[in-house]
């Protein structure tokens, strides 16, 4: 299936975040996932490590990205590339929501730190 409609994006909430997830294996993907990320004002997110590399791009409001100890502030049509078994953290410091478009391989996995691997569901 080439095209997915906006009515079959599936949605997906984590620590406070939502995945609207498109691109994944039951839209016909075999090897990439694609969401849109919706972070609220004022959230951070847990840091965690990826299993594999992942691109962001900014599409609305201002995100900070930590990415093995490195912070950058992005705003729209900014992007950042995260390379697998690095440390990632996504923290909205503003009173207004952003948005990003993420892309990833199928079967990312994040571990948290208490040591807990998260496979999330919009990246399978």
């Amino acid at each position: 299936m080439p095209f997915i409609p906006a009515e079959d994006a599936v949605t997906h909430e984590i620590h406070g975040v939502r995945f609207v997830s498109y691109i994944r294996t039951d839209t016909g993907a075999h090897d990439l996932a694609a969401w849109r990320g919706e972070v609220p004002a004022g959230t951070t997110g847990p840091a965690h490590v990826i299993s594999h590399e992942e691109a962001f791009y900014v599409l609305s409001g201002r995100l900070r990205l930590t990415i093995d100890g490195e912070t950058a502030e992005l705003t729209p049509g900014d992007a950042a590339l995260a390379p697998p078994g690095s440390e990632l953290s996504v923290t909205n410091p503003t009173d207004h929501p952003a948005h990003m478009w993420v892309t990833t391989r199928l079967g990312l996995t994040a571990e948290l730190p208490d040591g807990t691997t998260l496979t999330p569901p919009w990246a399978r």
